[in-house]
C-alpha cells in the first residue's frame, strides 16, 4: 500500500511535502529568490490563474456540446461547408483573421533561428534517456549506419554480435559517398584521399570545391586529427588517426531535444512531478549523472562538453556540444494532487509546471551550458484556440513577475494539434507575437481532435487513409504557410511530426525528407541514430530557400481545413472492420498496460505486426478516438469490439513477456485471464466504451485516475 500523501499548509493551499521540500531545498537553492517571496507570488499567481483555467475548459464543452448539436439536427445530411462555417464564426469557434504582421521574439538562439536539424522529444522522468538526447547533439555516422538496416546485411555484412569488417568497409565506403555529396572536393574523390591534409598560410591543402565550407581543425602530435567543415549550417566533424585514414566522422545531429512533461510520461502525483523536475533541473545545473551496468561494466554518464576547435586562422573557438534543451510542460486540462488549493480542489499542473521548469531553468543563466541568450524555452500543448494561447501568455507574466525575470524572457512553443488551434493559427501566433519561438504539426494529437470534435458528423474513414485525406494536406500546409507568412524564417522553428519507427532508418531516409521539403525547419525523431541520419535530410535541403520558394504558393484552404473525414461509404466487410479494431485495440492496450502498469510514457511498443512503434498518448488518444466514433454509429458492437479487445490483450502479453526490455520493469502482469482484476486491461476498455465523453477525446483524465488506483495498492 502506497503510504499516503502528506501535506503542508502554506499560504491559503496545501503543498505535498515532496514538492515542498524539493522546492525550497533544491529548487530555489543556488538563486536569488527567497522562499517566503516565491511562495507569496505563487500563491497570488495560482489563486487568480486557477479560476480562469477552470473557465477556459468549460469554454471548451460549451463549444463541444453547440457542434454536435449542430450536427444532430443535420443528421444524414450532406455537410454544407458554407453554412457550417457560418455556424462556427457565430460560436466563436471560428474567428476572422487579423492584418498581417511579423512575429517580435527576441533573444532567440541559433538553434531556434538558424539552424535547421533534427529535433529530439525525450520523456522528462528518465534520466539515461535525457542524457542521450542531450548528447545527440553530435553523433558518430559510422556508428548510426553500421547498427540500422541502411547497410544491407547481404555479401557478408551481417551485424553479429562483433564487430564485421566487411560490414565497417561498406559504412566507411557509404560515408565517404556522403562526403562527396556534401562536401565535395575539387578533384578527386574522399575516398582516394591517402593522406592528412595540413594548414599552410591559414589554407587548408585539400582542395574543395566551396573553400567557405572549412571552418576549423583539430591537431594532436603535431599533426591533423579532425577537420571541421559546415553545410547548410550543419557541421561535419571528420576524425584522421595518425596515419591518414578517416577513421570516424561525427554529423551535428539533434540541434534540441523536448524534454517532456507531458504525452511521453506517466506522472500522476507529487512524487512523480518530483522525478521530471529534479531531472530537468540536474540538466540546467549542468549535473545531471547516471550509472548504470553495460556488458557487465559499469558506466557513468554525464552531459558532453562543448568541442574545442581551432579557426584556420589560429584562432581557439568552441562549438556547442549539447541539444539545445527545450520543456514541454502540459496543457490546460489536467490538474495535480500535489498542490491542494483553498477549496480542496487540484492545481492546474500546467500552472505548477510553468513556475518550477521556469525557476530550474535559472540554474543556468551564468554557466549558459544550455541557452547563450538566457531564454527558457517553453513548448505549450493542446491549446485550444487564440483565448487559450492568450492565458498562456498570461501564465508565462505571472511566472516573470514572481521569479524576477525580463519581460518576455519566457518563449513558447505553440503545438498546432487542435482543431481549434489550426482553423485559427494567425491569431493564436499573433497573441503570443512577443513569445513564440515554434510551431509545428502533430498528425495523431489532430487526428484525435478532428474525430472528437466531429463525433456526431457520422463515422470517420480508416485511419490508415487518414494521411490522404484532403483535411490533413490542408492542415500540414497551412501550418508552414501561417508560419512564412508570420515572419518565422529565420527567427523561430516550424517544426513537423515523428518518425515513430526506431528500426527501421532505411524507410526513414527514403521518407522523412519529405519534412524539410515541405519547410519544416525541425521534425521529431526518437532516437540519437535517428537525428543523425535525419541530419542528412538537412543537408540535402537548404530549408530557408524552400521557404522563399512555397512563400509564392496559394495558401492552404480554409474549406480543405474544415472538411471532415467522413466516411461516404461504410460497407466495409466484416474482415476489414475487425483488422481496423484489432490494430486499434493492440495500440491501446500495448501503450496502457504499460502506462498503468509500469509507469512507462513513452516506448518502443511492438504493432500488430510486431514492429516496434515509438508509443505515447497521441497516440492512443486517436486509437481509442476511432473506436469511439465507430461504435456511436453502428460500425461495430460493444459485444464485437469487447471480444477482440480480450484476444489482442493475449497478443500483447506475448509480446512483452517475449520484450528484453520489460524486464528492467517490475513483474509484468498479464492482462489475459485477469480481465476483472486488471487495472489495465480495464483503463483501455473505459478509453473506448467511454472515449466519446472524454474531453476533447484526451486520455489523460482516465489514466490518470487508474495509474492513481494502481500505485495505492
Amino acid at each position: 500500500m502506497k503510504k499516503k500523501e502528506e501535506y503542508i499548509k502554506i499560504q491559503n493551499f496545501s503543498v505535498s511535502k515532496i514538492l515542498f521540500d524539493f522546492i525550497n531545498n533544491e529548487l530555489l537553492k543556488g538563486t536569488y529568490i527567497k522562499k517566503n517571496k516565491f511562495w507569496d507570488g505563487f500563491s497570488k499567481a495560482v489563486t487568480e490563474l486557477a479560476p480562469k483555467n477552470k473557465k477556459i475548459l468549460e469554454k471548451r464543452e460549451k463549444i463541444q456540446k453547440s457542434i454536435d448539436t449542430w450536427h444532430l439536427e443535420r443528421k444524414y445530411q450532406k455537410l454544407n461547408l458554407k453554412e457550417y462555417t457560418k455556424f462556427l464564426k457565430k460560436i466563436g469557434y471560428l474567428l476572422k483573421p487579423g492584418p498581417n504582421f511579423k512575429i517580435l521574439t527576441k533573444n532567440v538562439d541559433d538553434e531556434i533561428s538558424s539552424i535547421c536539424g533534427p529535433q529530439l522529444v525525450c520523456p522528462v522522468s528518465n534520466a539515461r534517456f535525457l542524457l542521450n538526447a542531450a548528447n545527440a547533439r553530435w553523433v558518430s555516422l559510422y556508428d548510426s549506419l553500421y547498427g540500422t538496416d541502411i547497410i544491407p546485411e547481404t555479401h557478408g555484412a551481417l551485424k553479429g554480435n562483433t564487430y564485421n569488417p566487411n560490414r565497417g568497409k561498406k559504412v566507411i565506403e557509404y560515408s565517404l559517398r556522403l562526403l562527396d555529396k556534401y562536401i565535395p572536393l575539387k578533384d578527386k574523390s574522399w575516398k582516394n584521399l591517402n593522406r592528412i591534409p595540413e594548414i599552410k598560410n591559414n589554407k587548408l591543402t585539400l582542395k574543395l570545391k566551396n573553400p567557405k565550407q572549412f571552418v576549423g581543425y583539430n591537431k594532436k602530435s603535431n599533426k591533423i586529427s579532425s577537420l571541421l567543415f559546415v553545410n547548410n549550417n550543419l557541421h561535419i566533424d571528420i576524425l584522421f588517426d595518425q596515419v591518414g585514414n578517416i577513421y570516424d566522422i561525427f554529423l551535428e545531429s539533434a540541434i534540441s531535444t523536448i524534454c517532456d512533461h507531458e504525452d511521453s510520461v506517466a506522472a500522476v502525483d507529487a512524487e512523480d512531478k518530483v522525478i521530471g523536475y529534479r531531472n530537468w533541473l540536474r540538466l540546467m545545473k549542468g549535473n545531471l549523472k547516471v550509472k548504470f551496468l553495460k556488458k557487465g561494466k559499469k558506466i557513468i554518464r554525464k552531459l558532453n562538453t562543448d568541442r574545442n576547435y581551432i579557426s584556420k586562422e589560429g584562432k581557439k573557438f568552441k562549438l556547442h556540444g549539447r541539444s539545445l534543451l527545450l520543456n514541454r510542460n502540459v496543457g490546460h486540462l489536467m490538474t495535480t494532487p500535489a498542490i491542494l488549493l483553498n477549496d480542496g480542489s487540484e492545481c492546474p499542473e500546467g500552472i505548477l509546471d510553468a513556475f518550477v521548469t521556469s525557476l530550474a531553468s535559472i540554474h543556468d543563466f551564468k554557466r549558459k551550458g544550455n541557452s547563450k541568450t538566457n531564454s527558457i524555452y517553453i513548448v505549450k500543448p493542446k491549446m485550444h484556440g487564440p483565448e487559450e494561447c492568450a492565458f498562456t501568455n498570461l501564465i508565462f507574466g505571472k511566472v516573470e513577475k514572481v521569479l524576477k525575470l525580463k519581460k518576455n524572457q519566457i518563449l513558447c512553443g505553440i503545438m498546432d494539434e487542435e482543431r481549434r488551434t489550426s482553423v485559427n493559427l494567425k491569431e493564436c501566433i499573433r497573441v503570443l507575437k512577443n513569445r513564440v519561438f515554434f510551431i509545428n504539426t502533430g498528425f495523431l494529437d489532430r487526428t484525435g481532435d478532428e474525430i472528437h470534435t466531429s463525433m456526431e458528423s457520422g463515422p470517420m474513414i480508416l485511419k490508415g487513409n487518414m494521411k490522404s485525406s484532403k483535411w490533413i494536406s490542408a492542415y500540414e500546409n497551412n501550418n508552414v504557410d501561417i508560419g512564412i507568412s508570420c515572419g518565422f524564417s529565420g527567427k523561430a522553428q516550424i517544426g513537423k511530426g515523428m518518425w515513430a519507427m526506431p528500426d527501421l532508418m532505411k524507410d526513414m531516409l527514403k521518407q522523412k525528407v519529405a519534412h524539410p521539403s515541405s519547410g519544416a525547419n525541425c521534425a521529431w525523431v526518437p532516437s540519437p541514430t535517428a537525428a543523425s541520419i535525419h541530419a542528412l535530410h538537412y543537408h540535402e535541403i537548404n530549408v530557408f530557400d524552400k521557404h522563399k520558394e512555397l512563400s509564392k504558393r496559394k495558401p492552404a484552404k480554409l474549406s480543405d481545413l474544415l472538411t471532415i473525414p467522413v466516411a461516404k461509404k461504410t460497407n466495409w466487410s466484416i474482415e476489414e472492420i475487425n483488422n481496423e479494431l484489432r490494430n486499434n485495440a493492440q495500440g491501446i492496450l500495448g501503450y496502457v498496460v504499460r502506462w498503468i502498469d509500469q509507469s512507462v510514457g513513452c516506448s518502443k511498443v511492438p504493432d500488430i505486426n510486431g514492429v516496434g512503434l515509438m508509443e505515447d498518448r497521441a497516440t492512443c488518444r486517436i486509437s481509442s478516438q476511432h473506436i469511439a466514433n465507430w461504435l456511436h454509429h453502428g460500425v461495430c458492437s460493444k459485444k464485437q469490439v469487447l471480444e477482440i479487445i480480450k484476444k489482442m490483450a493475449k497478443i500483447v502479453d506475448t509480446q512483452n513477456l517475449k520484450e528484453p526490455t520489460m524486464k528492467d520493469q517490475s513483474p509484468y502482469q498479464p492482462m489475459a485471464g485477469n480481465y476483472d482484476k486488471s487495472i489495465a486491461f480495464k483503463a483501455a476498455c473505459d478509453l473506448v466504451f467511454h472515449g466519446k465523453f472524454q474531453p476533447s477525446g484526451y486520455t489523460e483524465p482516465l489514466l490518470h485516475f487508474n495509474r492513481l488506483i494502481k500505485k495505492s495498492i
